[in-house]
């Protein structure tokens, strides 16, 4: 049988993940050290883990509605108010999901007919585009640049906007560059879906992470917002959930009601555990996350200055806990620079290419790191980048 030509052709024009690609060449080795993968080095929180636990003595292990639990939704909606100034009904504007990453991809394919266009900025997480594809969208990016510190301009947003245009896509703090959005360009952004009718799908999973004391605020506060926004959060970043698989979105009910015909169909709900663990996340807050961010902090101001003392440009990012130094300056490509770091360094970071065009001259480096690994990293990298300047 030709299974080949049984594949649908919408899957066909979608790249594999190249971080994954790159790190098909890392896995089994104990030898390198890691500022790839996009996740926490501490585990969970244990009053977090401790309430999964007395979740499962209880014997509470059955489906949940297809929302999620009522009291999480409760707390999510007491926690978005309290965070982002913007208050849902958790009976009717709450989905809990499998992930930040479903609740994207449902929203997507609630709203999308074929050809409609998805207006996002790049260098972006991996899987905006082709979760736009697999929806019968049409992916629409717009670069940012190193001189604005990958900021996204309003002016550059207007340019591709068409009478096909229907959702734009926001991440701040970003991953990959850690880049957050300067207030006056989001209230333009903001205009701008307002006066073009435009859907706008907020992913904050990094909104807690922020840094030199800044304090988030989202496009849904701006006038006209909350009505044609999908607020996308989670756990995973913030209370080092990422194995929990947890998300939530929260939208007007109509846009709920949509989402979740397509979420009791495929997930039919999150686990319990994870919702269970989550009520207690939410309860803690910030004591569980702000030592952690702290953290994060002292680690960034580490990596940074070490990047720009070596010769790699790189400026300071706002939030998340990534950085996305120029490499260009020795002469490689980011995946160039990535393959014989890893080669010659055992030090594995990623291609800035993977994120989009525009990272093609970037490599990505997560510092939610051991602090003596990152000692270790920036060491040896700094070997390399001085090898390749003589």
């Amino acid at each position: 049988m030709d299974l080949d030509s049984k594949l649908s052709d919408q899957l066909r024009g979608i790249p594999r993940s190249g971080i994954r690609d790159f790190f098909e060449l890392v896995i089994g080795r104990t030898d390198v050290i890691s500022l790839g993968v996009g996740e926490p080095d501490k585990p969970t929180p244990w009053p977090i883990r401790e309430a999964a636990i007395r979740s499962l003595e209880k014997g509470q292990t059955s489906y949940t509605s297809n929302l999620g639990l009522e009291s999480l939704r409760i707390s999510i909606a007491k926690y978005v108010e309290e965070h982002f100034r913007t208050s849902y009904d958790p009976k009717t504007e709450i989905l809990i999901t499998v992930g930040v990453s479903e609740a994207l991809d449902i929203a997507f394919r609630a709203v999308l007919n074929p050809g409609d266009e998805v207006i996002f900025h790049q260098p972006c997480y991996v899987s905006y585009a082709p979760t736009v594809t697999m929806a019968y969208g049409v992916p629409v990016p717009v670069n940012t640049r190193l001189e604005d510190n990958f900021a996204l301009r309003a002016s550059d947003v207007a340019k591709v906007i068409t009478p096909k245009s229907k959702v734009l896509v926001l991440n701040f703090p970003t991953n990959p560059t850690g880049a957050i959005e300067p207030l006056d360009e989001l209230e333009k952004i903001a205009a701008l879906c307002v006066k073009h009718d435009l859907l706008c799908f907020t992913d904050e999973i990094y909104s807690e992470l922020l840094y030199d004391g800044r304090q988030h605020k989202s496009i849904v506060e701006f006038p006209g917002m909350r009505e044609r926004t999908v607020l996308l959060h989670g756990f995973s970043k913030a209370f080092a959930m990422t194995g929990w698989r947890l998300g939530y979105a929260c939208s007007p009910p109509l846009l709920t009601a949509a989402m979740m015909k397509i979420h009791q169909y495929t997930m039919l709900c999150a686990p319990i555990m994870s919702q269970m663990a989550a009520i207690e996340a939410l309860k803690l807050g910030a004591e569980a996350y702000e030592p952690m961010r702290q953290s994060y902090e002292e680690r960034r101001n580490f990596v940074v200055g070490r990047l720009n003392a070596m010769g790699l440009h790189c400026f300071n990012p706002g939030g998340a806990f990534y950085v996305f130094p120029d490499v260009s300056s020795t002469g490689l490509t980011g995946k160039e620079f990535a393959m014989q770091l890893l080669e010659e360094h055992s030090i594995a970071v990623v291609p800035g290419g993977a994120f989009g065009p525009s990272g093609e001259s970037c490599v990505r480096c997560c510092y939610a790191t051991a602090p003596d690994l990152l000692v270790k990293a920036m060491d040896g990298m700094e070997t390399f980048v001085k090898s390749r300047k003589k």
